[in-house]
């Protein structure tokens, strides 16, 4: 697929604990968005926690500071094998190639990538994340520890949209940053226009 248009997937998960298997994902979103920030689609699924795996102690008392965004992914869980089934129908639906957005994208891309080997065999986004915090540092030119949302020039947040650790709002949120960001980068000449 050398070549084919990019398709931007900002995804963002829910976890009940710090690694997969041992612990289980419980939500997760995706927006697919195109390089001029048009929102091409979303996916949003609540799963079922993996047989024999525990909620790890401290992410349990982390997730009592945010009692409605655990209640909306718990609401309607599906098994995770028909979820990633689905998934990976959806991402294969998309007009070009998914390439995987996060923030953090080694925290996201980790549960994404390991579900999706797991229960479709399939590896749609490869072994390739792109982070946005990183992705930032290179823009800005600056330290790592000076990209954190404090840090960040305000015109690349959308205020109609809020992080609120529901998988899909953070996924919009995250997603349409990302776009303003790559947006400027191509205004200014830092990266071709695709295709060029």
């Amino acid at each position: 697929m050398a070549g084919a248009t990019e398709i931007f997937v900002s995804t963002d998960i829910e976890a009940d604990g710090p690694i997969p298997g041992p612990h289980s994902m419980l939500s997760f979103a995706s927006a697919a968005y195109a390089g001029d920030q048009q929102l091409l689609g979303t996916f949003t699924a609540n799963l079922e926690t993996l047989p024999g795996a525990e909620p790890h102690p401290r992410t349990s008392e982390w997730w009592k500071q945010f009692p409605d965004a655990w209640a909306a992914g718990r609401r309607d869980a599906r098994p995770p094998e028909t979820v990633m089934r689905d998934y990976l129908v959806w991402l294969n639906g998309l007009p070009g190639r998914p390439v995987f957005v996060g923030w953090p994208a080694g925290w996201d891309f980790m549960w994404i990538y390991w579900y999706l080997v797991r229960f479709t065999g399939e590896r749609p986004f490869r072994e390739t994340a792109l982070d946005v915090r990183s992705y930032a540092m290179a823009m800005r030119k600056t330290s790592f520890s000076r990209t954190t949302r404090t840090y960040l020039p305000k015109r690349w947040f959308d205020p109609a949209l809020a992080h609120t650790h529901v998988a899909l709002d953070d996924a919009l949120e995250q997603g349409a940053m990302f776009c303003a960001m790559y947006r400027e980068n191509i205004d200014d000449g830092n990266i071709p226009e695709p295709g060029k």
